[in-house]
């Protein structure tokens, strides 16, 4: 759905490059294919074996990079970076990929996902006089590496990422190599690739498809990757814990032509809305349609599962900008249709099924349901691909308080009122992750379900340091 009225959004993404000529190029490609994970700033860092170069802004990629910055950023490696403001703020300080020079070396470091203990650890760390340029949490990764004692660079950044509570997918970037790295849960997606002789990494699969590379495998959730001019090397920081990557990487955030654990996104959102016209076979209708973009495919399955045809009832204005928080509801309401408008012919005099992939706050659900009925349409029946999302998101989703979650102490039949639909449907938990259908056994197929079930696979509130991690925090 449409991220910027709805305010469901996810923290970055990233990519990286190991041993191409044309580093700066392909990382600016590969920032356009995960530019719907970040809109609020870019970043591109490259080195030539000698020294590393950064360029970055705030904005969208094509407003951050031209060719003029793009051919003055030579060197054979690059790691990169598209944000989206949740923890630490904006500003350019917090746009990545963050580059740090001292007396021992540079590095630049490039992440995705949010660290629950981050806190904790500043604290700890500016009590022994560690200093912080940014609000970013990404910062205390590499104040945590400068601390340790370890005798190699490897067995700091091992060191350091043994402390991190959370979610994140990280790139590490020096003269020498590029270190890539997964939380001990895979709570977010990175994958490894490869372009003729060169390695790649990315968030998204997608990426490799842009620059022409080709999908080796994901990293492995706790897995250390270090990638230089002797090859791939594979290492590990931490056991993995139990496996939770975050579904809603499958229902919203990735894109529909990218694949998470080989499971392409388009495919697992048409399971879903399959799944969905099963458990609601009772709805009596005469169109259904998807809300752009990302309903789209749950769309299509319930259609085909259903028998009810399907049609372009709603369609997304590409071209508006971002729209800022307007003083009245009527212009309110009006930015609402400025970002989405609906095909009177498909919907007048029909009783339509509204499929979208999720409710966060109802306010532009029940704007799109007014929408369709002011254009005509006499019923209206919303069905939600995902279950009810009652619960806040710690690792990396802007929603960190139930507070703003319209589910939270609302029955089905409460949140149907809210939004002024004639009934509602959400898909069961059981349904989604059987849809998604993830090749493993363990628990929930190994997804994390913690905003809809409350089931968290971490600590979320971790406000002690344990002794051992004092002792390395010394």
């Amino acid at each position: 759905m449409l991220a910027e009225i709805r305010g469901l959004n996810e923290e970055c993404g990233v990519f990286g490059i190991w041993g191409h000529n044309d580093s700066a190029h392909l990382s600016y490609y590969g920032l356009h294919a995960l530019q719907h994970r970040g809109q609020e700033g870019a970043g591109i860092v490259v080195t030539d074996g000698q020294q590393l170069r950064a360029v970055k802004g705030e904005g969208l990629v094509n407003d951050v990079f031209n060719e003029e910055k793009l051919k003055s950023a030579i060197g054979n490696a690059a790691i990169a970076h598209v944000r989206y403001t949740t923890a630490g703020g904006g500003g350019i300080d917090n746009v990545q990929p963050l580059l740090f020079r001292s007396s021992t070396g540079t590095l630049a470091v490039a992440h995705n996902g949010n660290l629950v203990n981050a806190g904790h650890l500043k604290q700890h760390l500016e009590r022994s006089g560690s200093i912080f340029h940014s609000t970013s949490d990404t910062e205390v990764v590499v104040h945590l590496i400068k601390k340790s004692k370890q005798p190699t660079f490897r067995g700091q950044v091992k060191e350091a990422l043994s402390l991190l509570k959370g979610a994140f997918s990280l790139l590490i970037l020096t003269k020498d190599s590029l270190m890539v790295a997964r939380d001990r849960n895979g709570l977010r997606p990175l994958s490894l690739g490869k372009l003729g002789e060169s390695w790649v990494v990315a968030s998204e699969t997608n990426a490799f498809d842009l620059i022409g590379a080709e999908f080796v495998r994901d990293i492995e959730p706790g897995e250390l990757v270090v990638i230089s001019d002797k090859g791939v090397e594979e290492d590990r920081y931490v056991d993995m814990e139990q496996r939770a990557m975050c579904a809603m990487e499958y229902v919203y955030f990735a894109r529909p032509d990218s694949n998470i654990d080989q499971i392409n996104i388009h495919m697992a959102r048409k399971r879903m809305g399959k799944q969905l016209a099963l458990e609601c076979a009772g709805i009596e209708a005469d169109v259904v349609t998807g809300v752009p973009d990302s309903s789209i495919s749950a769309a299509i399955g319930f259609a085909e599962e259903s028998g009810i045809p399907y049609e372009l009832g709603l369609i997304k204005n590409r071209y508006t900008g971002r729209t800022f928080i307007q003083p009245t509801q009527e212009l309110r309401e009006r930015g609402v249709k400025m970002k989405l408008a609906p095909v009177v012919q498909v919907v007048k005099g029909k009783r339509v099924v509204m499929v979208d992939d999720s409710i966060v706050r109802g306010t532009t659900s029940r704007r799109i349901v007014k929408m369709l009925k002011e254009a005509g349409a006499k019923e209206v029946h919303v069905v939600i691909s995902s279950p009810p999302i009652s619960n806040p998101c710690f690792y990396g989703i802007d929603i960190s308080s139930d507070e703003e979650l319209i589910a939270t102490g609302k029955t089905v039949d409460e949140i149907c009122e809210e939004i002024c639909a004639d009934s509602l449907t959400f898909l069961s938990p059981e349904g989604m992750v059987e849809a998604i259908a993830r090749p493993f056994d363990d628990e929930n197929r190994g997804l994390c379900l913690a905003c809809f079930t409350g089931k968290y696979p971490t600590e979320i509130y971790p406000d002690t340091v344990l002794p051992h991690e004092k002792e390395l925090l010394r």
